[in-house]
């Protein structure tokens, strides 16, 4: 189980370019769930993730991991627990290193680095059986240099790296957002059954209504650096896109009758 308590963190704090991106985040994600987190430019969406993979570390509150408290480690130290996909899928590889040599590197996860991996001819008949699973033909250009893919290739294959070791999470900050809808497509299909067929406790972003209903059982909205609606269940199972559409609208019309709120009680004191 993943456990977050009290999340703060406050960015540029005291200066004219404050952000307070975390503002009290509490949030339990039980083993092998699966939850969309979802949110509006600057809602702390990807701040929570940075912040769960140890980018930083927090003004305030802890994060547990199976009961293990991280909060104190190093994001190299995490890395041995914690699986990453970014959006940009020329991250997170070596793009002059070739796709065996990559999976390496991906294999000594945590650990110090080396490429002695690749030089094991079991693992190495090991990986082209898994990379010959993404149906993508690349099982037969493992001598390819990975930054000669194209970028639903390499986000596929970077999808099946942060899960070889099978780590205790899972995080995809929008991994698609960056690909053509083909290529989009083809990687939410192939997430979908890792994370399934691995039972993986998966966080994942999106900007996508329709990936939210159509994946895991989970829906986290955050607004402003805090949970603002948590859908889960027969709840979240009845969800339309045009529903969460409905929920950020209410969620902003609130905001701006709190503005005027305020506003109207500053004039009061004029």
């Amino acid at each position: 189980m993943l456990s977050l308590t009290g999340l703060r963190r406050t960015f540029n704090a005291g200066t004219v370019n404050e952000v307070r991106a975390l503002q009290g985040i509490d949030l339990e994600v039980e083993e092998g769930s699966f939850v969309q987190l979802l949110g509006m430019n600057g809602s702390g969406k990807s701040t929570l993730l940075n912040a769960v993979a140890g980018s930083f570390y927090l003004d305030s509150g802890t994060i547990k991991l199976d009961g293990v408290n991280l909060t104190r480690w190093t994001e190299h130290r995490r890395a041995a627990l914690v699986g990453r996909v970014f959006q940009n899928p020329f991250s997170g590889t070596a793009p002059n290193l070739s796709i065996a040599e990559n999976f390496a590197l991906a294999s000594r996860r945590g650990l110090g680095r080396g490429l002695g991996w690749a030089l094991n001819r079991k693992l190495m008949d090991d990986l082209r059986a898994r990379v010959a699973s993404l149906r993508m033909g690349l099982e037969d250009r493992l001598d390819n240099a990975i930054g000669s893919l194209s970028g639903g290739q390499r986000q596929a294959l970077t999808l099946l790296m942060a899960t070889w070791l099978r780590p205790k999470l899972l995080l995809l900050d929008e991994h698609t957002a960056a690909l053509d809808p083909k290529s989009a497509d083809q990687v939410i299909q192939l997430t979908e059954e890792i994370i399934r067929r691995e039972k993986l406790t998966t966080l994942m972003v999106t900007h996508s209504m329709q990936q939210a209903v159509n994946l895991g059982g989970r829906i986290v909205m955050l607004h402003k650096g805090e949970v603002a609606h948590d859908l889960r269940g027969a709840e979240k199972r009845r969800l339309r896109p045009e529903d969460l559409v409905d929920r950020f609208h209410e969620i902003r019309a609130r905001e701006l009758l709190d503005e005027r709120a305020a506003e109207l009680l500053r004039a009061s004191y004029v």
